[in-house]
């Protein structure tokens, strides 16, 4: 998903229900069991929504995503800065509008294609990289990249307004273009085990927030009017 990849400034972020509970009967609740669970209760959920909220530590740049994500379609919008981009997706076909610095800086298009597409939609039909690409960003299957390795990673739990929470914490190293993030990942204790809410920094100071709700819900994405829509081949062939 979008909202997943490393942001401009440099911070990336990534994400047996009864089985569980048996073991948490037991008082042995493991990362290892704690991600299975939410691995299987995320695989059967029809929709989420997400908010991603990331300010940079070195600058006033700061970005947001707003996505309904769901098993065969999704939406999204995405501001950095003055960028603004918009992203649809139904079960025929994937659409990407926005503003020139958007379509270019966010979503790769040159200069020259962001113009011809100017105010309109871009479309890629199923079937397409292009499409599978945009596919694999908005739906629900997405969200299992929040969820850490289980080496490395530290469980406790705790309570939030009388709602018991598994806390994972963990670390990644840094790259050639994000720093060494420390995040931490809740993930509710009850009911059906799914993410709350995932929070990563960086020595500088920049800070990414992830919160998931409306879990169950299923996004009503419709397509763009055909009036304002402009089919791949005629902006980058």
């Amino acid at each position: 998903m979008i909202w997943l990849r490393p942001i401009a400034f440099g911070v990336g972020i990534l994400v047996l229900s009864a089985a569980l509970g048996e073991t948490a009967a037991a008082g042995v609740v493991t990362v290892s069991s704690v991600l299975e669970a939410t691995k299987s209760a995320i695989a059967e959920q029809t929709g989420v929504q997400v908010v991603f909220d990331a300010t940079s530590g070195l600058s006033s740049t700061s970005e947001k995503i707003v996505a309904d994500v769901g098993t065969t379609s999704g939406a999204e919008t995405v501001s950095i800065g003055k960028a603004h981009l918009a992203a649809r997706l139904t079960p025929t076909e994937g659409y990407i509008s926005g503003n020139s610095s958007g379509l270019t800086t966010i979503f790769g298009l040159s200069s020259p294609e962001a113009k011809k597409v100017g105010p309109d939609w871009v479309s890629w039909k199923a079937g397409t990289s292009q499409y599978s690409n945009l596919k694999s960003d908005l739906t629900i299957s997405s969200i299992t990249a929040l969820l850490p390795r289980v080496k490395g990673t530290k469980l406790s739990t705790k309570a939030s307004g009388g709602v018991k929470l598994y806390v994972l914490k963990w670390t990644t190293a840094a790259t050639g273009t994000t720093p060494k993030l420390a995040i931490t990942l809740t993930i509710s204790a009850t009911g059906t085990i799914l993410p709350v809410e995932a929070v990563s920094t960086a020595a500088d100071g920049t800070k990414a927030t992830t919160k998931l709700s409306h879990w169950g819900g299923q996004p009503l994405v419709s397509a763009p009017p055909i009036a304002s829509t402009i089919a791949s081949s005629k902006v980058t062939g």
